[in-house]
């Protein structure tokens, strides 16, 4: 028999109006016995279902809700439904070559992220619940959708918080884990094995292509360039030069392999800096360029170090500013959840105003629509994206 859980009186409203958690400080009392990893079923305080998904109460996250439908079995076919939905939007908004084929919360699936990179896929599972589904997630993605291998990047420390080791490794035969992906026409060798994260952020994608008009006959500059892809954006655009800089030697000699693969070595080079350094240097060397692009990474991941990641922030935003030539372009992006729109917003014109620079919006974005926002799952909007005139 399914275990009932109960919320106290004035905490279910967010679970109700379709938050997928359900936190411990909101549970009041439940009926039944259960083991962690089991799905349960959830009810406010009058005794009206909400939603059932599974329990793990070593996280403060206990509840996770994955249908709001009480008849609904969590079994195979509640997964190839999901997946369904999920590959039938993708296709319709973006190019699904390369894409994230799950995204977690915003596909009703939470816990799991899946990413697709031509035939082959990469999982990553941070819940205990989600764990037990993985050996079907594998045998869908090959029966369903004809993957040529499946990758496991569950390397989260935030596993440990439910009590799981983390995990990588082949789930299918093993292949040939740098796989050769194009996007925005720029080829690259994806390292779905040793690469970040899932071995490249596709969450960038729409944001890549929008640089394009602004690159032309440019002389750009991509700060944190990873894998290059910014870099290789500019140039395939048109641009006259461009350096790409990332303080990692194995990101660059990626980034270089990248630009060798599209033909543009005598155009888009790499080099190994600590970009907060040697942006300073450059700056009082009176070095400029027409465009210059910050993508950090997230400065802070919790809500707890967002001072240090405001200084961080406005730091980075000051020196990257001081690079632009008048009439130039600023790009500027976080990819932190917890450093919001407006914090951001608030960063960027602090820095402008100590640079003495003025700033005209040509647009802003957030992150590509394979990664869609749920408005009742803050967490699920993390990306911010600028794109500045500097005068």
């Amino acid at each position: 028999m399914t275990s009932k859980f109960y919320l106290y009186k004035g905490l279910g409203r967010k679970a109700e109006n379709g938050r997928p958690w359900i936190y411990i400080d909101e549970i009041n009392e439940y009926d039944g016995d259960y083991e962690n990893g089991d799905i349960v079923e959830v009810y406010n305080f009058m005794n009206q279902f909400i939603g059932k998904g599974y329990i793990n109460d070593r996280s403060k996250i206990t509840i996770r809700i994955m249908t709001r439908d009480i008849n609904e079995e969590i079994d195979e076919n509640f997964f190839k439904k999901r997946f369904k939905a999920a590959y039938d939007y993708r296709k319709k908004v973006i190019d699904t070559s390369s894409c994230r084929f799950v995204f977690g919360e915003a596909d009703f699936l939470p816990g799991l992220t899946i990413d697709k990179f031509e035939d082959y896929f990469v999982i990553q599972i941070s819940t205990l619940g989600m764990d037990k589904y993985r050996d079907l997630i594998v045998k869908i993605l090959v029966e369903e959708y004809g993957a040529k291998g499946v990758y496991e990047r569950s390397d989260l420390a935030t596993r440990e918080i439910e009590g799981l080791e983390q995990r990588k490794g082949f789930l299918t035969e093993a292949f040939d884990t740098n796989v050769q992906i194009i996007e925005n026409g720029v080829k690259y060798l994806v390292d779905l094995e040793n690469g970040q994260k899932t071995g490249f952020f596709l969450d960038q994608k729409e944001n890549r292509a929008a640089i394009h008009r602004i690159c032309k006959d440019a002389d750009v500059l991509d700060c944190f360039t990873h894998t290059g892809s910014f870099a290789l954006n500019a140039g395939i655009a048109g641009a006259k030069s461009v350096l790409g800089i990332d303080v990692s030697q194995h990101a660059v000699d990626c980034a270089t392999r990248n630009s060798e693969l599209n033909g543009l070595s005598d155009v888009v080079k790499f080099e190994c800096h600590n970009a907060f350094n040697v942006l300073s240097d450059w700056s009082k060397e009176g070095k400029q360029f027409d465009v210059v692009i910050l993508d950090p990474p997230a400065f802070t991941k919790s809500k707890n170090t967002i001072k240090g990641a405001l200084r961080g922030y406005k730091e980075i935003n000051l020196r990257g500013l001081k690079m632009v030539k008048s009439g130039g372009y600023f790009v500027t992006c976080s990819c932190s959840h917890y450093f919001s729109e407006e914090l951001m917003k608030k960063t960027i014109a602090e820095s402008a105003s100590d640079a003495r620079r003025t700033l005209r919006q040509v647009e802003f974005r957030t992150q590509s629509a394979d990664h869609p926002i749920l408005w009742s799952s803050d967490e699920s909007y993390y990306l911010k994206f600028f794109v500045f005139q500097v005068v």
